[in-house]
């Protein structure tokens, strides 16, 4: 189902998005899609930070689009005074490879299939040979965007603390996104944070039984749940 938003630039038109994403984490679906760049690019900047769920939401898209760009559809939005340009995502790989064919073709026509193949020639084929391979195992290794639940052990955790603890975690291929503290009961909030990994260098389910469920950050974290796990 289309969704329809109205005059973003305005203080009743971020707060209307602001309450939409209360319980949403992108704009459509439960990954990002063309239909967060279209809401993304109606927006003259950051939402203020008193537009939590707002701001939350702009700084994840914002981060996806200059770690790994967005790839998904979403269901269709509109934005009432934006005419939206075509959404920027991740280059679809038919036309990576069709561009390759076309130039490996084209250098293909400068090769003399009866003469004699000189050194030169040889470690140039070589060589383009090696940057084809490198390239393909470049596309082998995709990425996910990941939501995460944290728990704390009780009403008395720092949860500040808590967050700088698990961001404090740095390691190749893991970058960590937008976060908001959500109420659970009995004065206790969770912590629900995104992050974006590389497959190839990181394993959820490692980072979570190796990392964030023991010491010192076991000191604040009781337990650690995936919500979400989203391909790009």
């Amino acid at each position: 189902m289309a969704i329809t938003l109205f005059d973003l630039g305005s203080a009743a038109g971020l707060k209307k998005l602001d309450e939409y994403l209360l319980t949403r984490s992108y704009i459509s679906g439960y990954q990002a899609s063309k239909d967060d760049i279209t809401v993304y690019a109606a927006l003259s900047g950051a939402p203020s930070s008193s537009y939590v769920n707002a701001s939350r939401w702009y700084n994840h898209i914002d981060a996806l689009l200059r770690i790994s760009g967005v790839s998904g559809e979403g269901c269709g939005v509109t934005v009432e005074g934006f005419a939206p340009t075509e959404a920027v995502a991740t280059p679809p790989a038919e036309d990576s490879k069709a561009a390759a064919a076309e130039e490996e073709e084209e250098d293909d026509d400068d090769v003399d299939l009866f003469g004699e193949e000189t050194e030169e020639e040889k470690k140039a084929a070589e060589e383009r040979a090696a940057a084809i391979k490198a390239s393909g195992k470049k596309k082998e290794s995709g990425k996910s965007s990941v939501l995460l639940d944290i728990k704390p052990w009780d009403d008395e955790t720092d949860m500040k603390k808590l967050e700088e603890a698990v961001r404090s975690i740095q390691m190749e291929g893991l970058f960590w996104g937008a976060s908001k503290l959500v109420p659970v009961g009995y004065g206790i909030k969770k912590l629900q944070i995104m992050m974006t990994i590389v497959d190839d260098l990181v394993s959820v389910d490692t980072l979570i039984e190796e990392y964030l469920t023991v010491e010192p950050i076991n000191e604040y974290v009781q337990s650690c749940d995936i919500v979400a796990f989203n391909k790009i």
